[in-house]
């Protein structure tokens, strides 16, 4: 999404370093599950690791050619689907955009800030998301994917407010 703000804010995206592990990681997980991480899928993910932040699907379509070419819109939305489905990313509805997840190698259900200034996101683990399983199957349902989402004002918009 990107700062809209004026005043300062520390970068988000991860180095390379960990941007490889995470990769490497998600492989991994992939494999596991039975799945593959195709080209197409990982390049999303490495975006999305990148960035660091939340971000719109069209964004990532002009950003995924490593030549300045584009990707077909049914790519990058296929590999979103994918590595949502898996655990890997989640979508924030209320800002439709996605970011990569920071719990790594186990389900969960995901709540996230978002800053109504900069757009800044992060992914917390919501104090309720067990007890909402636990009533889900004790009703018979099985949920398959739990966002709770939050907004308001990251630390630095509340210091430069």
């Amino acid at each position: 999404m990107g700062s809209t703000c004026s005043h300062p804010h520390d970068e988000t995206g991860l180095t390379d370093r960990e941007i490889g592990r995470a990769l490497a990681a998600a492989e991994a997980r992939c494999a596991d599950q039975g799945e593959r991480m195709t080209a197409p899928r990982r390049r999303v993910l490495e975006l999305l690791l990148q960035a660091g932040e939340a971000v719109k699907a069209y964004d990532l379509i002009a950003r995924y050619g490593l030549d300045g070419v584009a990707a077909k819109p049914p790519t990058v939305y296929r590999a979103l689907d994918f590595l949502e489905k898996a655990g890997l990313a989640h979508r924030i509805a209320s800002i439709s955009a996605y970011v990569a997840c920071s719990a790594g190698d186990r389900a969960h259900a995901a709540a996230f800030l978002i800053c109504d200034c900069c757009g800044a996101t992060e992914e917390v683990t919501p104090p309720e998301g067990e007890a909402l399983h636990r009533a889900a199957e004790a009703a018979g349902y099985a949920i398959e994917r739990t966002t709770i989402e939050g907004h308001g004002r990251c630390p630095a918009c509340r210091v430069a407010a």
